[in-house]
């Protein structure tokens, strides 16, 4: 019995002395480790020298013992340390990825090599392992090495797609955008649901014109020999949609409605997209061809209608406005109804045509009949409804009857609460109450629009409430804003004659106010409405030479080089303007249509 109890009392006396021992190595690993992070080497060095020959803490000194032993001038410590760590472990990739390292610091070129061939034989059955050595190579900056581990990672997967985001983002660290493209090419065609991911990081990574010029000729080529692969198609329409140029998308789009068999689904977005953007001859072109080539398809009433409107766009927006061209086109829109008969479509036709009638032809009654019509047609929608009385109240402010103007503006707005339609009601009276200089309720209204569901609203009403509290703060009367006021009335009004007379002595009278760069942006618009653009490129100058730093700045310096541009054809000096604001503007939301006019007239590319 004392023979046992002596046995244990030994067996108790080791196992305390080993916890002690593991202890004290445990806190020494801590100690090791804080004395590196403090810079206290020497120190560390010792401690972490001590504990590399017990396999147990290498893993915990690892990472600090390597970077302290690499930042010595001969590495020869640290590959004896790695040898070491190796034989203790040797399926941790990490300290191959390591090893691989070191070698390549210190020139041990044929070292490096001959490692790189064994770790390759090693794991190269095994994707996983490869992909993750490759990692680490990553990590390490050893990209060309770690290429090669994900190239065999693939072969060993048996698909030429595999890892492709893992290439893909190793050929971005190269800036080798060619090869990087390729790859995230082959990820959205190993699953089209990826399709919109390769859109967003397109969006991101290819930002200069060679970029995507690279970009949509692969594509080209692509689609030429694989027509069948609908996702090179939808990304080739997306980079012209990019470009703006809007008819390339659209050659795309009317290709793939054929393969499809669709009757112009693809090309009525494209046409759409062009008209949000203000291309009304490439979405009249769009539109036309759709009519033309799908008769008996359904979208042949929206595609007319749309057409009509494109081309109603693009005579409202070329100065002066052709009244022939007005009258031609209200004649177009009866064209349609009289076709088709009452559909959604013709009756927003007719609604059209009414405003012709009302803002350039100046025949109130006719528009007003037209709108009241449509609003007792049967089974008209609450929406249609809706935007005729706005129209009808735009009309009444138009022949200076605001409180009928305002009226139906509210009746909209209740009916339709909290959404697009009541918004814009909303809008509307906020903008009459300004007209009538009632600043105090239009910026209680604008303040509530500031949260609109639609950008433009929001915009709108954010645009309006600055006007308002810029120029009121330090004009405790209001009289010059509520002059302005009456003046942008007049404008709405189309009595532009008296409009530029009231401008011409606002800014007379009051030359430092914080309004003469509005006042100038007003004269210019009256001026290229007359077709007068010499004189409205004088305003425009004052603008940028007085202005240039506030917020109309980069408005007038861009519209300045369009009326060059498209207007007086100085393609010359369009394009040194167009290089000056890409320049000075880079932010600007105009940047991008600056880049491409630059591009046209300088003959990069043409449609």
């Amino acid at each position: 019995m004392d023979k046992y109890l002596r046995a244990l009392s030994i067996l108790l006396i080791l196992i305390s002395v080993s916890i002690t021992g593991y202890s004290q190595d445990n806190s020494d690993t801590k100690l090791a480790n804080q004395y590196y992070l403090q810079g206290d080497l020497e120190k560390a060095e010792i401690l972490f020298q001590k504990l590399a020959r017990r396999k147990t803490f290498i893993p915990e000194i690892h990472a600090n013992y390597l970077a302290l032993l690499l930042n010595k001038p001969d590495h020869d410590e640290a590959v004896k340390y790695l040898e070491k760590a190796l034989k203790y472990f040797p399926e941790n990739l990490q300290y191959h990825t390591d090893l691989i390292y070191v070698y390549h610091i210190s020139d041990r070129l044929k070292e490096k090599e001959s490692y790189l061939s064994h770790v390759l034989n090693e794991h190269g059955r095994n994707q996983y392992q490869l992909n993750l050595i490759a990692q680490n190579l990553v990590n390490r900056q050893l990209l060309d090495e770690a290429l090669d581990f994900l190239r065999r990672a693939r072969k060993v997967n048996g698909n030429p797609r595999a890892f492709s985001l893992d290439i893909a983002a190793i050929h971005r660290m190269r800036n080798d955008k060619e090869a990087m493209t390729e790859e995230y090419l082959n990820y959205a065609m190993s699953n089209p649901g990826n399709t919109n991911y390769i859109k967003n990081i397109f969006q991101v990574l290819l930002t200069e014109d060679d970029d995507l010029d690279f970009l949509e000729q692969t594509l080209i080529r692509k689609v030429q020999r694989q027509p069948d692969q609908l996702v090179y198609s939808e990304l080739l329409i997306w980079v012209e949609l990019q470009r703006k140029n809007f008819y390339g998308a659209f050659v795309q789009s009317r290709a793939l409605d054929k393969r499809l068999g669709k009757p112009g689904d693809e090309s009525m977005k494209i046409g759409s997209i062009a008209m949000d953007n203000e291309y009304w001859q490439d979405a009249m072109d769009i539109f036309g061809y759709i009519v033309n080539e799908y008769p008996g398809g359904y979208h042949y009433a929206k595609a007319k209608q749309l057409k009509i409107k494109s081309a109603e766009n693009l005579v409202k927006n070329q100065f002066p406005v052709d009244l022939t061209r007005i009258r031609s086109l209200t004649n177009d829109y009866q064209s349609l109804f009289n076709e088709i008969g009452p559909t959604a479509e013709t009756l927003d036709a007719l609604r059209n045509k009414a405003l012709l009638h009302a803002f350039y032809l100046q025949e109130m009654d006719s528009a007003i009949l037209i709108l009241s019509k449509i609003i007792n047609t049967p089974r008209v929608s609450r929406h249609l409804i809706s935007r005729c009385k706005l129209n009808l109240g735009d009309i009444h402010l138009l022949i200076d009857d605001p409180w009928e103007a305002s009226l139906l503006y509210s009746q909209v707005e209740k009916t339709n609460k909290y959404s697009t339609t009541g918004y814009d009601a909303k809008l509307k009276n906020a903008k009459l109450h300004y007209f009538t200089g009632n600043f105090s309720l239009a910026k209680s209204h604008l303040d509530i629009l500031k949260q609109a569901t639609t950008k433009k609203i929001s915009n709108d009403a954010i645009d309006l409430g600055l006007l308002i509290n810029n120029n009121t703060v330090f004009d405790t009367t209001d009289q010059v804003m509520q002059t302005f006021a009456n003046i942008e009335l007049l404008r709405y009004q189309h009595q532009d004659q008296n409009a530029r007379q009231e401008l011409e002595t606002l800014i007379a009278e009051n030359p430092k106010h914080s309004l003469v760069d509005e006042a100038l942006w007003l004269l210019t618009d009256i001026d290229m409405k007359r077709g007068n653009f010499n004189e409205a490129i004088s305003h425009l100058d004052k603008i940028i030479d007085h202005h240039a730093e506030d917020i109309l700045g980069d408005d007038a310096f861009f519209l300045k080089a369009e009326i060059l541009d498209r207007h007086l054809n100085d393609s010359e000096s369009a394009k040194s303007f167009y290089r000056e604001f890409i320049d000075k503007y880079p932010g600007s939301m105009y940047s991008a249509e600056a880049r491409k006019r630059f591009r046209q007239l300088r003959g990069d590319f043409v449609n």
